[in-house]
């Protein structure tokens, strides 16, 4: 028998609350886009725009992230993160006062840099030093935002999160070539510019928003260059669909640290919804899409089979988001923003319905 740990259902069943924040963050996207929501008001979740970014950052990506680092370690106790992520997740949609949440997400994100330290001790290589390092920064979004600090201001420090993370996953996920001596550090130095920006964003926030801007461009420019994704993307099938991904979005990685190397502080209106979204839209969800026909399998023990149809979804997301920014934002067209928005949501859906399908193809061919 499996330990239960191992068993898909178990894992299944951590993913959901993951899952929840999602789809409740999609719906209050609409909100904020002065849209009826469809969910949120029918089931009397007031306060969901108002937690729209740490759901979709701590909550959706947060567990996500939690359960796949837990797989890896391998421990019983590793599982805790994502449970506790979960909770945090109900809690904060939840009509339990907002407190109970935000320390849930706390104790969430204690416990997964608990994880994190363990692999690190296990392999204290470049690229779990920049996922702990990441780990930190989710640490201190969730302390502030429990502390008071509005979400705006946060937003260097969920960034950071993100980038890090990923910044890290790709360096073990796609073996980078083989890292020499000094392109591992400058790596690590590009990650802790991140966090020391985001420290200093508080406390100096033009100056710091324009470093973070500075850091971004140095990670996107890192990954373009030394990332396989530049060779894998003249050849075919799963490797061709990654690569294409993973360039995408390191150019909208670029796009959002020009925003704020050149704007500085930005928290409110045109260009915040456009770094927010380059960041979120451009750069994470097209990793989450190139990577879940690799990860969901080794987290779920299910297949999700590769089919080209997964570029429709991704292709339709980069579009909706040239029209939100590139038109939207930059000509301060309010319909381009609302259109390119819904799209947006649109193509997350669709990718999870064609995940959906072919996972069930999948399991039907093996069975």
């Amino acid at each position: 028998m499996r330990p239960w740990r191992s068993r898909p259902a178990f894992r299944g069943a951590l993913l959901v609350p993951g899952g929840i924040a999602l789809i409740l963050g999609l719906d209050a996207a609409l909100g904020l886009l002065g849209l009826p929501q469809l969910i949120g008001p029918t089931l009397g979740l007031e306060r969901l725009p108002a937690v729209h970014g740490p759901l979709m950052v701590l909550g959706f990506v947060g567990t996500v992230i939690a359960l796949e680092r837990a797989v890896a370690l391998g421990l019983p106790w590793g599982y805790a993160a994502p449970a506790v992520s979960g909770l945090a997740v109900l809690a904060l949609v939840s009509p339990l006062p907002l407190g109970v949440g935000q320390g849930l997400l706390v104790l969430a994100q204690v416990l997964t840099l608990a994880v994190y330290g363990r692999l690190h001790a296990r392999q204290p290589a470049p690229a779990v030093t920049i996922e702990v390092l990441g780990a930190v920064m989710a640490l201190g979004a969730a302390i502030l935002w429990a502390g008071g600090v509005p979400v705006p201001s946060l937003v260097p420090w969920l960034t950071g999160y993100l980038v890090l993370t990923i910044f890290g996953e790709r360096l073990e996920l796609a073996r980078v070539a083989v890292l020499s001596p000094g392109a591992g550090r400058s790596a690590t130095a590009l990650a802790i510019l991140v966090l020391a920006a985001a420290a200093l964003s508080l406390l100096a926030p033009d100056v710091g928003h324009t470093l973070t801007g500075l850091a971004l461009l140095g990670v996107a420019g890192w990954l373009a260059r030394r990332d396989v994704a530049r060779r894998t993307v003249t050849g075919a099938g799963l490797p061709r669909f990654v690569a294409v991904s993973l360039l995408a979005g390191y150019a909208w990685l670029a796009v959002a640290g020009a925003i704020w190397a050149l704007g500085g502080e930005v928290v409110e209106g045109p260009a915040y919804d456009a770094v927010l979204h380059a960041v979120m839209l451009g750069f994470v969800l097209p990793m989450i899409m190139a990577h879940a026909p690799v990860i969901l399998p080794a987290v779920l023990r299910r297949p999700l089979p590769y089919h080209r149809l997964m570029y429709a979804p991704v292709v339709l997301l980069h579009a909706s988001l040239v029209l939100r920014l590139a038109v939207g934002d930059a000509r301060g067209l309010t319909w381009a923003v609302q259109v390119g928005g819904v799209v947006n949501i649109v193509a997350v859906l669709a990718f999870v319905a064609v995940a959906a399908w072919s996972a069930v193809r999948g399991t039907e061919r093996r069975a």
